[in-house]
């Protein structure tokens, strides 16, 4: 009698051979997909060809799998890819895909949770240095893919009075991440995009950055520690006078007074790093 089976529960199956890491027979006896299609029905849901019997013809989409998944990542984490090698990245993808198989129609964010099990996966080498070089690249698809907003016009600022600056809060354009890093994930990033570059070597060396997107173009600004403590709290709502003064403060005798951080808050401005303005009095609330 053949076996009845609506497509919802094909589909299942299909999904559960096709993700699982071991050999087809191992997939197609786990216990997910017998709760599906027990082995001994697989003729009544996919005929042999030719030349291929039915579970010759699964193992195809199977062995693709984990291809596909490794192309997809490598596109994502490039940067990655390259530092673990063929080999240690390939291995690191399966693991990864195993933990996280792809349960959607796109693969857009599939890496979304590479820093995290970076950080947790056991016998990778140079876990801290893999695990910026994961959040800086996770940061740059994040970034990528972000919704437009249009940043704050050179117009929109120059209406604003002066003595209303120190009130304002700043909200930043939807595409913008900043980033506290604990090794030169940025450096071997620019490293492996040109040639000539050395790469850096995978050790302690603290840095800070802002990851960008501006004219369809993902943007990397390394920043200072007091530019980034600055632009932290700018970017978490912080009014800017009092941000300011608090900056100046941190720092005294360092050369980031008043006149330092107003022009890194003019420079942020010019390169489109916000996208509006509150705690303006109504009068000056245009934006």
């Amino acid at each position: 009698m053949a076996l009845e089976a609506p497509l919802s529960r094909v589909q299942r199956w299909m999904q559960e051979v096709v993700v699982h890491p071991g050999s087809i027979d191992e997939a197609l006896a786990s216990k997910a997909a017998r709760a599906e299609v027990p082995p001994e029905r697989l003729g009544d849901v996919v005929l042999p060809s030719r030349t291929l019997a039915p579970a010759q013809r699964v193992e195809i989409y199977q062995r693709m799998y984990l291809l596909r998944m490794e192309e997809a990542l490598g596109i994502d984490y490039p940067a990655l890819a390259r530092f673990l090698g063929p080999r240690g990245f390939r291995d690191l993808v399966r693991d990864y895909v195993a933990s996280f198989p792809s349960r959607s129609y796109t693969l857009n964010r599939l890496g979304d949770h590479l820093p995290a099990f970076v950080l947790a996966a056991g016998g990778l080498r140079h876990r801290g240095f893999c695990h910026d070089l994961a959040r800086l690249e996770l940061a740059m698809t994040e970034v990528f893919d972000e919704t437009e907003t249009p940043s704050l016009s050179a117009e929109a600022v120059a209406a604003v009075p002066a003595e209303a600056w120190a009130a304002a809060r700043l909200r930043p354009i939807a595409a913008f991440r900043l980033l506290a890093l604990r090794y030169p994930a940025n450096a071997y990033v620019q490293s492996i995009r040109g040639r000539g570059h050395r790469h850096p070597r995978p050790r302690r060396q603290d840095g800070w950055l802002a990851v960008y997107r501006r004219n369809y173009s993902v943007r990397r600004l390394e920043l200072s520690l007091p530019a980034y403590r600055l632009l932290s709290e700018l970017v978490a709502g912080a009014p800017l006078g009092p941000a300011v003064a608090a900056a100046a403060r941190r720092r005294p005798g360092s050369g980031a007074g008043p006149t330092q951080l107003y022009r890194w808050f003019r420079a942020w401005m010019a390169k489109g790093l916000f996208m509006g303005l509150e705690g303006l009095e109504p009068s000056t609330n245009r934006l």
